[in-house]
């Protein structure tokens, strides 16, 4: 018994108690444990009282109790006994102990320390690790002259010295051997061109983002650089590039003195401060004349002309205006059809000098372009003649086609009077479509391919799809099938996506619309149609965020968060063509009117005219030319075939109506809203008893909303579902004070309402729902610029981002 005693005691006694005071003490000297020994070099930490002891095994004589926390140096491992040295104070002096511990109860220490932002280039082939060690696979290899900014340091447990660096959402390390420290320095500003095609770089190194092209010959200004990399604003975009693909050989820009020329801004049109620049100032509309007495040529060969606006000259491209001359004319009266201006300058970008009441007359006998010089009031300018008629007679004018329905039969005159010669008489409620209009109402129309005059007493303006030409897909039945290919449709949807630049959904799913149209009787060729008319290629935020194509379950309102959420878009477009196939392709369902794309016809006020509406547009859409749209995306991806539709064998067998997809949109936590009208409330969703009620003004946290328009909500910690909000007019039944949703893809946020320095703490993705921070009066939190908004990223972790960039939703 009392050996079995002693062996529990020596056991125990690598534990002590709380006292944190090293002290000697004996031990038995029994027992030693194997002979296998590996030489190391680290700093380690005890996590809890620890007794040092002479050899390795509990059976050793006990030196001294290492207090928890206590920071070891180790040299020799042997099984799980480390020998270590142990630095203490001992009345008033520093003393060192070297033994042995358990490994047990050791942690490797890693030294972390918080310094200025310093900034470290790659002076060979680098890696980022996870943790500042190589105990792990790097996790990214990076080439030597790439650059990152750090604000800390770590002195690992083997004495190696890291950098944390920030890199592709990620905090990583860096061993201090890969790199050297860099600065930024300022210089005086200096152009440089490129010698290839080149980019500005998001930072300093080319492993960064790629923010814009920047091509050969291009002229850019900088005055601030770190190692090779030079900072630079170009294209909208502020970053970096690098100076090695560009020369600060540059040719002086050529000026030479004109005769006073006048020149006319051809559309909207950039202007500079100087010749060649690539940042311009602001921006001229088109239709305004400036004159000019200087050419300058840029190192480019580039032709600018130097202006005078606002008190300060500027230069514009040559490519972007036109010449024109002052001319004069006999003295003619005219007379404004509205109130204008006089301005100072033939633009209407220069400033006004005195008002021109509506049916004020004016003369003149000068004129350049159509800015026509007048004194009125006694202040000398010019107007825009399009704001004029000749008062001595009446004027007509080209106007953009208009369509109209007769309100009675009508003469249709040679003339824009009732005394001259009836060329054909119209018809009650036929539609026209009026291309010219008389100063004294009169409408130029063309009927039954006779072209006149009609008194505008008598018409009523509709928007109209007349669908003159009916043999066009905007009337095949589209039951039939389609003989288009999959390499068709997906060549069409590559040209546009690939011209703009866009990430698109749609991008070679060509065969699924083949595959829906098949398996459900429905026009393949109008499903493609369909669904790119709706998502713009596949590249709308509906479509990317909800692979919803066809903006199902959308309203008005609210757009995003009504529409549907599917899992795929292979889902989506079998349950439309399943959808349309059950309802607007059903004869027996109420909203056929007609197996066909259609039109409709509306009158001045937006209201439909029945007897003049047909086809799918009649209820699936309140655009008129829905239906033409439509078919002319059928056309561009395979013209149409008269004699093949004229056979095609229509599908008329009616599927069972598809089951609504369990898809929902799940907000961030901290969501807040205020009831707008009485809800009710029920324990699950489904439930058809109510469980309570909140009355208006009510606040609640928002959790969820599903594609069946159940409602997930929090009030005092209870969860409830709801199904009275109705997403067309949300605003009748729900106010929400935060809720935002990101309308770019990788927006970056930042610790502090600033782009200025490496401050980027996370990214935001294309329409990721966000919780804006409130203030405690309700209102958002903004920088006081208002250009910014605090929000959550999560855990708790706050951050910044641009209002540019988000939508506020149900708000």
């Amino acid at each position: 018994m009392k050996n079995i005693s002693k062996a529990l005691m020596v056991s125990a006694g690598i534990l002590v108690g709380t006292s944190s005071i090293p002290f000697p003490t004996m031990g038995i000297e029994k027992t030693e444990a194997s002979t296998t020994i590996e030489k190391m070099n680290g700093k380690f930490q005890n996590t809890s009282n620890l007794v040092m002891r002479e050899k390795p095994g509990t059976n050793y004589k006990k030196l001294l109790t290492i207090p928890k926390g206590a920071i070891l140096t180790v040299t020799l491992k042997q099984d799980r006994w480390y020998k270590v040295s142990y630095t203490y104070q001992y009345k008033g002096k520093n003393t060192t102990k070297t033994g042995w511990v358990d490994g047990t109860y050791l942690k490797e220490y890693n030294k972390y320390t918080t310094q200025p932002t310093k900034y470290y280039f790659t002076n060979k082939t680098a890696k980022l690790y996870s943790t500042p060690d190589t105990k792990k696979k790097e996790v990214y290899t990076v080439a030597s002259n790439n650059g990152f900014s750090s604000t800390q340091l770590v002195l690992n447990s083997s004495g190696q010295t890291w950098y944390r660096v920030y890199y592709k959402g990620k905090y990583l390390y860096i061993n201090n051997t890969d790199v050297v420290n860099n600065t930024f320095t300022t210089f005086k500003n200096t152009k440089y061109k490129a010698t290839k095609d080149t980019y500005v770089y998001q930072y300093y190194g080319t492993i960064f983002s790629k923010l814009v092209n920047v091509p050969k010959n291009t002229i850019i200004s900088t005055s601030k650089k770190i190692g090779n990399f030079y900072y630079v604003s170009y294209g909208g975009k502020k970053g970096y590039i690098n100076i090695a693909d560009f020369t600060n050989n540059i040719n002086e820009v050529k000026y030479e003195t004109t005769p006073t020329t006048y020149y006319f801004t051809k559309n909207l049109t950039k202007y500079y401060i100087a010749p060649g620049d690539t940042q311009e100032v602001a921006s001229i509309e088109g239709n305004n004349g400036f004159a000019s007495t200087q050419k300058a040529t840029d190192q480019l060969g580039k032709v600018w002309y130097r202006i005078s606006y606002n008190g300060q000259d500027y230069y514009i491209n040559s490519v972007d205006v036109t010449v024109n001359t002052f001319s004069t004319f006999t003295n003619t009266n005219y007379k404004a059809t509205k109130e204008t201006y006089i301005y100072e300058s033939f633009g209407s970008q220069f400033r006004k000098l005195v008002t021109i009441p509506i049916d004020t007359v004016v003369a003149s006998s000068k004129k350049i372009g159509n800015w026509y010089s007048v004194t009125y009031n006694g202040k000398t300018g010019y107007i825009n003649i399009s704001d004029f008629i000749k008062s001595d007679g009446v004027t007509v004018t080209d106007i953009p086609d208009k369509n109209f329905t007769t309100t009675a039969e009508l003469n249709l005159r040679a003339s824009y009077d009732a005394s001259s010669a009836i060329l054909t008489v119209i018809p009650k409620s036929a539609t026209v479509v009026a291309t010219h209009k008389a100063s004294n109402n009169w409408y130029k129309v063309t009927y039954n391919g006779q072209t006149g005059f009609v008194s505008g007493a008598y018409l009523k303006e509709v928007t109209t799809d007349p669908g003159i030409n009916r043999d066009t897909y905007q009337f095949v039945d589209l039951r039939t099938q389609s003989s288009v290919t999959a390499k068709q449709i997906n060549d069409y949807i590559a040209a546009y996506v690939n011209l703009k630049g866009k990430k698109s959904v749609l991008t070679g799913q060509g065969q699924l619309f083949i595959d829906a149209g098949k398996q459900y009787g429905v026009n393949a060729l109008y499903l493609a149609a369909h669904a790119i008319h709706e998502s713009g290629y596949g590249t709308s935020a509906i479509s990317l965020g909800k692979s919803n194509l066809f903006g199902f379950g959308s309203y008005d309102a609210t757009a995003y968060i009504a529409s549907y959420k599917f899992t795929s878009v292979k889902e989506n477009i079998a349950y439309i063509a399943r959808e349309m196939k059950t309802t607007y392709l059903n004869p027996n369902n109420w909203k056929y009117n007609g197996a066909y794309l259609g039109y409709t016809t509306k009158d001045a006020n937006g209201k439909r005219i029945d007897s003049k509406s047909e086809g799918m547009n009649f209820y699936y859409a309140s655009d008129s030319n829905w239906g033409k749209a439509i078919s002319q995306h059928m056309e561009k991806i395979l013209p149409y075939d008269k004699n093949y539709y004229k056979s095609a064998q229509i599908n008329t067998t009616i599927p069972s109506a598809p089951v609504k997809p369990e898809g929902s949109d799940v907000f961030p936590v901290g969501i807040q809203a205020v009831a707008d009208s009485s809800l009710n409330l029920f324990a699950n969703k489904g439930d058809t008893t109510k469980v309570n009620t909140i009355t208006t003004g009510t606040s609640f946290i928002l959790l969820e909303k599903t594609n069946d328009y159940w409602v997930k909500l929090m009030i005092d910690d209870t969860v409830y579902w709801t199904n009275t909000i109705k997403f067309d007019v949300y605003n009748r039944y729900v106010s929400v004070k935060n809720l935002g949703r990101i309308l770019i893809d990788g927006l970056n946020v930042r610790s502090a309402p600033t782009t200025s320095g490496n401050n980027i703490i996370a990214q935001f993705n294309l329409n990721d729902y966000i919780n804006i921070v409130t203030l405690p009066n309700g209102s958002l939190e903004m920088d006081y610029t208002k250009s910014w908004y605090k929000v959550q990223i999560g855990n708790g972790m706050m951050g910044w981002i641009s209002t540019s960039y988000v939508a506020q939703e149900l708000k």
